[in-house]
């Protein structure tokens, strides 16, 4: 039987979806790709590191990503920062040959100078967490501060002439942080504080370690070891340092750092007390209005080691005490603390303080809280310049140093009535 077949043409159609087009051109670029990478392996390693780095910085630009470099650090030259600056602080840039006010924003690199003037200080944070304070009528120069691929870091100032105050951090194996004066070179160990002074005019030049451990190095002569309060001395023309142990200075107890004294009335009665130390026989008590104390409100020498003092009016103090010796040496200067003299109203209740946690920026601390509306708000000494009638505010505080600081703030309603809280802040 003949079967008869349909007339016409018969159509068939094969589907070809996306996942297979993107499947196939994956597959062609994983064949080029290795055959190109058996025939031409250096080149194409380096096409693919370019690629990556390429992809990095793209998704570091939108946000995507963070920045491999930033807590690692580059190696090569580095970068010194100013922490805080009193008074007048000029910078001679290298750069530009030129002299300008230092600012927060001001970077320092090697071959910088810094000058601090007769009513000025500086403090400068380095990149191994080395901290300098530069002391009135001071110039330093920035010798070396880099990194190496190691991350291996080496920091060096030299003392030109003046007085200044540092302390090294963690200093890793292969690293150096050295401090330069009159030829001699000291070389400190971790967690280290030291004192350097420098006097051209008078030939003198000291090196005092307050805490750690460090060894000075002069041309011509030999190395000299120190620890906690010994001192190196030397003028030019002398063939060898000359070592002495040191009295240490007492503790500061009362007033604590940043502490907050409500009085009643005008004029108070302050209470300052410190740690009594062997072989001493007396104290020399400053406080002053200004953290460099070149004006001081008390200048006094006791036998004990408290005293109470009358005659301070509303604001801001510093306080400091030196050991004086049996031989009449005298110490260096304690650490110094601040205080603050708060008037209170007579009544007696306090006021709503409530604290948000601190957001930090950097060197910068946010603090935000709520208080009564009208209530005048107090963050280390600054006044915080607006609060909202709902009795909200946010405040910034000036740039802090490395290390611990201690942030009080103080609330004062219209009554009189006050309530403060304290935080400790970590600025690494």
């Amino acid at each position: 039987m003949v079967q008869k077949q349909k007339s016409g043409f018969q159509l068939s159609y094969v589907t070809i979806t996306y996942r297979s087009v993107f499947l196939g051109l994956l597959g062609v670029f994983a064949m080029a790709g290795l055959v190109m990478y058996l025939a031409f392996p250096d080149t194409t390693n380096r096409m693919v590191q370019s690629g990556e780095n390429i992809f990095t910085r793209l998704l570091v630009k939108v946000g995507l990503a963070n920045n491999p470099h930033a807590s690692a650090g580059e190696p090569g030259p580095q970068q010194a920062h100013f922490t805080n600056i009193d008074g007048t602080v000029r910078v001679h840039k290298i750069a530009t040959n030129r002299w300008i006010n230092a600012d927060y924003n001001t970077a320092l690199e090697k071959g910088d100078i810094v000058q601090t003037s007769s009513e000025g200080i500086a403090k400068i944070v380095f990149a191994d967490g080395t901290n300098y304070t530069v002391k009135t009528d001071s110039l330093i120069r920035v010798e070396e501060n880099s990194l190496n691929s190691n991350q291996q870091t080496a920091v060096n100032v030299e003392v030109t002439t003046g007085q200044v105050d540092l302390t090294t951090a963690t200093i890793n194996p292969g690293s150096k942080s050295q401090v330069t004066v009159a030829g001699a070179t000291a070389s400190l160990g971790s967690d280290t504080s030291a004192q350097v002074q420098n006097d051209p005019r008078k030939d003198d030049h000291e090196i005092l370690l307050k805490k750690g451990s460090g060894e000075v190095t002069r041309p011509g002569s030999e190395v000299v070891k120190l620890g906690t309060y010994e001192k190196v001395t030397f003028s030019q023309d002398a063939p060898a340092m000359t070592k002495t142990k040191e009295i240490g200075p007492p503790t500061l107890i009362d007033p604590a750092n940043m502490q907050p004294i409500f009085v009643q009335g005008k004029v108070s009665r302050v209470n300052f007390s410190w740690t009594p130390m062997d072989n001493v026989k007396e104290y020399h008590l400053k406080v002053s209005k200004n953290p460099y104390f070149s004006s001081l409100l008390v200048d006094t020498t006791i036998s004990t080691s408290q005293v109470q003092l009358v005659g301070f009016t509303e604001g801001a103090y510093y306080w400091e005490v030196q050991s004086i010796g049996e031989d009449a040496k005298i110490s260096i200067e304690s650490e110094k603390n601040r205080f603050t003299i708060i008037p209170k109203g007579e009544d007696r209740v306090g006021t709503v303080l409530e604290l948000e946690p601190f957001v930090q920026h950097g060197h910068i601390i946010e603090v935000r809280g709520r208080t009564e509306s009208l209530a005048r708000v107090m963050v280390n000494d600054q006044q915080v310049a607006v609060v909202n009638r709902d009795g909200t505010f946010i405040h910034f505080t000036a740039p802090l140093p490395t290390g611990l600081n201690v942030i009080t703030i103080t609330a004062q309603n219209a009554k009189g009535g006050i309530k403060s809280q304290t935080q400790n802040v970590v600025i690494q």
